[in-house]
């Protein structure tokens, strides 16, 4: 067995044989969490949107209050997939890409306003790692899923050309936005979610709820911890989280998780695994069976680092991680038949718990 820097383990499995390593994130699920004490009754809400369901776990005295809290906490996110979604060609963000390349600045709401520009300080800071432009790209890969069938090249190399984030332009004065190229698309798949996570958590707040939870699918945004609780116990699950139970939790509190990587979303093709996770510089899906589960202040940037990480790979991705103020990262892969675990150094000032370990968040 080896070791390189930020590696914890390698292992040799058969071609056949399961996966031991979990760090994939499974939350939303109940099982997953411990229950408060009695003093405060835990309300659990889904609800469908963005093209995952969206859960939220209020604990609270009153069972009308939490409820209106979570409808409100919904509305609000229904409101962002009307701003973000790529698949509406009403939503706001659509309608700025059919204006690409005609010269027009568009101005934008407050919300569409500031993913942009994360989303620009992220495109900039990992060199186009993370570049909400990949929309053109991103569409020939949905199309390659749904044909089987990999995009031509030529049709890659066409998307390709229109994807950049220095082809958008901001003028701060007027909050106006303006794509350069023509056939210009937005695709805010790595930042949509976790910034709706963050709303809607601000919602709960405004309802006078802090000890909360809002599971985005792929993403977890927690506040105060449940009553008697250090923390969020939230399951870090495996490659395979279909079939495997988490082998660790981590304890949050007033922070978020997110995990990009590819056991839900990827395509085979000659022997082939694509993911859906694109790199914008080659248009391809990534190709290293791979899961980046990212701790973060916020739901938004654990959003963008999961992404960023998983194109960048293990060695870049880590050190950008490091670079960002308490971020923390864990990083599986599987090239061929050995499975690579990383963690990034924040991870040691985590508080982690194996699945086996009965005790109460760390409540004697």
């Amino acid at each position: 067995m080896s070791r390189t820097p930020g590696m914890l383990l390698l292992l040799d499995l058969p071609r056949t044989g399961p996966l031991l390593l979990c760090l994939v994130l499974l939350a939303g699920c109940q099982s997953f969490l411990e229950s408060g004490d009695a003093s405060l009754s835990r309300f659990e809400y889904t609800h469908p949107q963005m093209g995952t369901q969206f859960g939220v776990v209020i604990y609270g005295h009153d069972e009308v209050k939490a409820s209106k809290a979570a409808a409100s906490a919904f509305a609000r996110i229904d409101q962002l997939n009307e701003i973000l979604s790529d698949y509406l060609r009403t939503s706001e963000l659509s309608q700025l890409g059919a204006a690409s390349g005609n010269g027009q600045w568009i101005k934008v709401s407050d919300d569409l306003w500031n993913v942009l520009r994360i989303s620009d300080d992220y495109s900039r800071q990992s060199d186009g790692a993370f570049d909400i432009t990949i929309g053109p790209v991103v569409q020939l890969w949905r199309w390659a899923r749904r044909n089987g069938q990999l995009p031509s090249r030529e049709r890659l190399d066409a998307a390709v050309k229109t994807v950049g984030y220095d082809k958008i332009e901001f003028d701060t004065k007027t909050q106006s936005v303006r794509l350069m190229h023509a056939n210009m698309r937005l695709d805010a798949g790595g930042i949509g979610k976790g910034y709706a996570c963050d709303e809607a958590m601000k919602i709960l707040k405004q309802h006078g709820f802090t000890r909360a939870m809002i599971d985005g699918g792929g993403g977890v945004v927690v506040g105060d911890p449940p009553p008697g609780r250090k923390g969020w116990r939230i399951g870090i699950g495996s490659l395979d989280p279909r079939n495997e139970p988490p082998s660790q939790y981590v304890i949050l509190t007033s922070a978020a998780i997110s995990t990009s990587g590819d056991a839900w979303q990827h395509i085979e093709i000659d022997g082939q695994r694509y993911s859906h996770i694109v790199d914008s510089k080659t248009g391809l899906g990534l190709t290293d069976h791979s899961s980046v589960s990212i701790v973060a202040p916020t739901g938004t940037l654990s959003d963008v680092l999961s992404t960023t990480v998983a194109v960048l790979g293990p060695q870049r991705g880590l050190a950008f991680v490091d670079k960002q103020k308490d971020a923390a990262a864990f990083i599986v892969r599987k090239p061929g038949n050995t499975i690579e675990v990383y963690e990034s150094k924040r991870v040691k000032s985590l508080t982690i718990e194996a699945a086996n370990d009965q005790h109460d968040n760390g409540e004697k």
